[in-house]
């Protein structure tokens, strides 16, 4: 069994923004409608009880608790302050994330007191340029929200914050450029950036693909990949850069697992997951990513009232994706770049009768994979340009937020 690390929170389960691609109010699974609207003590109380033993039993002295939404801000600086002491009670260390819009941090200034007194370092999600983030991510108005998320973003680059700024998440958009999307994420000076996928499955293909038949052999290359080469023109600027600008998590990793080395993502790779979620009422889930799946589809049927975490890495579901190349359905087995792409996210491979297909985005994944591939092979014969990118303290490090878990 493998123990949980990341411990994800829904500490708020509505948001202020209402963004069309969002997995949690736009996705199959509708039970955030059934959710109290925010996390109370007590169940934070308790949650931290459980994270406790779950700790002691496998001699964790560090573990990671993540914030999340709906939008976790919006819960307010005082309990907010009141949440975290209770999380921040149990054994081991403990290192917060938060993932936000950014939008509360303009509203109500005293969370930043907050959010420098528990060390939480904060993810905005920003889709690049302005009519770019503001085409999804949009007020209940209708109104776009860049211009307050950028405010709100420089606040948080600034010298007096700076020390908690993670990174900047932003979900791939093939209405975009990808140059312009990377410069004008950058213009903030992010310490890294995370590019997310859509989520998508191959009965709910992602914007812009036409609905396709599940593969029953790896991809040859002759296919449409359309999100690959989005991320190959991307993936070009930031490894072609006379410099290290910033870190992205994507092209890190399956840069560190073509070399050898092993991914910190559920997203590529074969390490078995080590996150779980808690929900607002302490409903004890999967990936929030399974929610584009179907109704109930990240549900264990277990809560931190009654249950210990040992019982939900117990749980067939999440051993379902500890199982490394076991795991994987017949197509992916036969891939040569099974152990980079690792199959993909675990939601993007739903097919209506299960989990056991490649990704939706196998394609994409194999193009870009393979480009990287060719790139760093040519930076090690010293040809094809410096790489700075990766090469200069590139690998895998922290990400912003949750990464492949959520858009924010």
């Amino acid at each position: 069994m493998v123990p949980f690390r990341q411990f994800l929170l829904k500490i708020h389960s509505r948001c202020n923004l209402a963004c069309d691609y969002c997995y949690v109010y736009e996705g199959a699974d509708q039970s955030w409608r059934e959710r109290p609207r925010r996390m109370e003590l007590a169940t934070a109380r308790r949650t931290a009880r459980r994270i406790d033993e779950h700790a002691a039993e496998h001699g964790l002295d560090e573990v990671s608790v993540v914030l999340h939404g709906g939008e976790p801000l919006l819960v307010g600086a005082a309990h907010l302050d009141a949440l975290l002491g209770e999380l921040a009670a149990v054994r081991p260390r403990v290192r917060f994330t938060v993932q936000t819009n950014g939008l509360r941090l303009l509203d109500e200034p005293a969370l930043f007191d907050v959010l420098h007194r528990h060390r939480v370092a904060v993810g905005v999600s920003l889709d690049g340029a302005r009519a770019d983030h503001d085409r999804h991510r949009r007020l209940p108005s209708g109104a776009g929200s860049w211009a307050r998320t950028a405010e709100a973003v420089r606040l948080l680059g600034s010298d007096r914050h700076r020390e908690l700024f993670a990174g900047l998440l932003c979900v791939v958009d093939l209405a975009s450029d990808p140059v312009a999307t990377y410069e004008a994420l950058l213009e903030f000076a992010p310490p890294r950036l995370d590019l997310l996928l859509p989520h998508a499955t191959w009965c709910e293909p992602p914007p812009g693909v036409p609905p396709r038949a599940v593969p029953d052999v790896p991809p040859s290359g002759a296919e449409p990949a359309l999100y690959g080469e989005w991320l190959i023109a991307a993936f070009d600027r930031w490894y072609g850069a006379p410099r290290r600008e910033t870190g992205v998590r994507l092209f890190e990793e399956l840069a560190v697992l073509l070399l050898g080395g092993r991914a910190a993502s559920e997203a590529v790779g074969l390490a078995p997951v080590d996150l779980v979620v808690v929900e607002a009422d302490g409903t004890i889930e999967q990936a929030d990513s399974l929610k584009v799946a179907y109704e109930g589809a990240p549900g264990t049927g277990l809560d931190v009232w009654r249950h210990g975490f040992a019982r939900a890495a117990a749980h067939p579901a999440f051993r379902a994706r500890q199982r490394g190349l076991a795991g994987l359905g017949p197509v992916c087995g036969g891939c040569p770049l099974v152990r980079v792409c690792g199959g993909g996210l675990y939601a993007h491979r739903y097919a209506g009768d299960g989990f056991g297909h490649p990704s939706v985005y196998c394609g994409d994944l194999d193009r870009l994979i393979r480009h990287i591939a060719g790139r760093l092979r040519a930076g090690l014969l010293g040809v094809g340009g410096r790489g700075a990118g990766f090469r200069e303290g590139g690998g895998p490090g922290a990400a912003p937020g949750v990464g492949a878990a959520g858009a924010g």
